[in-house]
């Protein structure tokens, strides 16, 4: 504001100003300090009457947005509650009054008069984005609401309208305090682009990673993912245009930046918990020395296990078929074919499996010899629970391995332990 405004404001008559003016003059108050105080009244009175107006008109919105939104059932105007958006619309009104009152309040102090303008001018920049920001959030939390929606990285997409908004207010408030033209502005931020991409590398790292993200269908928000690099093992609970937050299944939190889940491996347990089963790969060692042939008595024995009963009578027909085919000479055990105890433990593990409650049984099941090793015969379980619940799973499977271990003596079968120590191997416990 020039000289020459600043003069026809000072030369403005003000019919409120004169008025408190000679009442505190007819007051007994010093000519010399009647214009500072009635600075003070003016204030005093400016401000009560703003709380007064926005407590009123924050209430009135508060309600009719309130009793709209139970009428209509619209979420959205809900969460603008939520938000404080009648908050904000209530500043409106005190707002053009506290504007308004500037001629009036500060009629004997000009220069006063452009600053505070200008402070004014200043909290209406913060005003707008308050206003918009609240809109923002209430549309994103009620897109957030919707299940399709509810694990994608909709804070990362806020965090860009939110970018953008203080931009542009940065913008404004620069040629509010400097008096030039936001174009000009923005041609000095062109030639500043270097050092603005050097301080936004993270975010605009981030929002591409957050695209990639959303775009590829890489991680939602609940994802179970492993990410031994950073320590992270636990779900997604936050993705942002700067973080991604990990709970751990210890509780605590893991903070990694977006673009090294697009930059690194990582593993995402979803497909896992889509299909309702999780995985059970484990092995269990018999000594080679154990596993044999065996006789016509012990393999009458195991037709009381009656989970292989009708595989046994299956299995010995078959076999006998096939050595009397041959000519096979049984006296001796390795001449023809045979049932071996390790081949019916096979069997009858795959078919208690089966039988099992807690076993997906649309899913692959094998039971499997691998390669022999130092520490015996492999034999590998591979199948999946019909469950995905971490506590759960680790029930069902040392049930089962439990159930697998004490039925392998049944079998004649020695699994391996390793009694090298001879402290162990002579069943002393040592002393803590």
């Amino acid at each position: 504001m020039d000289e020459e405004k600043i003069e026809q404001i000072s030369r403005s008559t003000n019919a409120i100003s004169e008025w408190s003016i000679q009442l505190l003059t007819d007051s007994g108050i010093p000519e010399n300090w009647v214009k500072y105080f009635n600075l003070l009244l003016l204030l005093s009175v400016l401000v009560l009457l703003v709380f007064m107006v926005q407590y009123l008109t924050r209430r009135i919105l508060n309600a009719v947005l309130n009793r709209v939104s139970r009428l209509t059932g619209i979420e959205f105007l809900r969460h603008l509650s939520e938000r404080r958006f009648p908050h904000y619309l209530a500043m409106i009104i005190p707002f053009s009054l506290v504007k308004g009152s500037i001629p009036i309040i500060f009629d004997h102090f000009p220069r006063t008069m452009v600053m505070v303008d200008k402070l004014v001018d200043i909290f209406l920049i913060f005003y707008v984005i308050w206003l918009i920001s609240s809109i923002v959030n209430a549309f994103s939390d009620t897109l957030r609401s919707r299940p399709s929606l509810a694990d994608k990285p909709l804070d990362s997409y806020v965090q860009v309208v939110k970018i953008i908004l203080y931009a542009i207010g940065f913008i404004v408030l620069f040629s509010i305090l400097t008096g030039q033209k936001p174009g000009v502005i923005l041609g000095g931020l062109g030639a500043a682009s270097a050092i603005l991409m050097l301080i936004f590398k993270d975010t605009i790292l981030g929002f591409v990673a957050s695209m990639q993200v959303s775009t590829n269908d890489m991680v939602r928000i609940g994802d179970w993912i492993t990410m031994p690099k950073y320590g992270a093992d636990g779900d997604v609970i936050q993705i942002t245009l700067t973080t991604v937050k990990i709970r751990n299944f210890d509780k605590t939190i893991t903070t990694i930046p977006p673009y090294s889940l697009v930059s690194d491996s990582f593993q995402n347990w979803r497909g896992m918990v889509e299909t309702g089963g999780r995985r059970v790969k484990r092995s269990i060692y018999v000594k080679q020395s154990s596993i044999r042939f065996l006789s016509d008595e012990e393999v009458k024995e195991l037709l009381k296990v009656q989970a292989i009963s009708q595989y046994i009578i299956a299995r010995s027909q078959e076999i006998e078929t096939y050595n009397q085919s041959v000519g096979a000479d049984k006296s001796l055990a390795l001449n023809g074919r045979n049932l071996t105890n390790m081949g019916l433990f096979r069997e009858y593990i795959k078919n208690w499996l089966s039988l099992h409650p807690d076993v997906h049984k649309e899913m692959l099941l094998l039971v499997r010899q691998l390669q022999p090793s130092s520490k015996g015969l492999p034999l590998e379980l591979y199948f999946f629970t019909a469950t995905t619940m971490w506590e759960r799973y680790e029930d069902i499977t040392s049930d089962v391995f439990d159930h697998v271990t004490a039925a392998a003596r049944f079998f004649d079968l020695e699994l391996f332990e390793d009694i090298s120590n001879p402290v162990l191997a002579a069943g002393i416990t040592p002393e803590p």
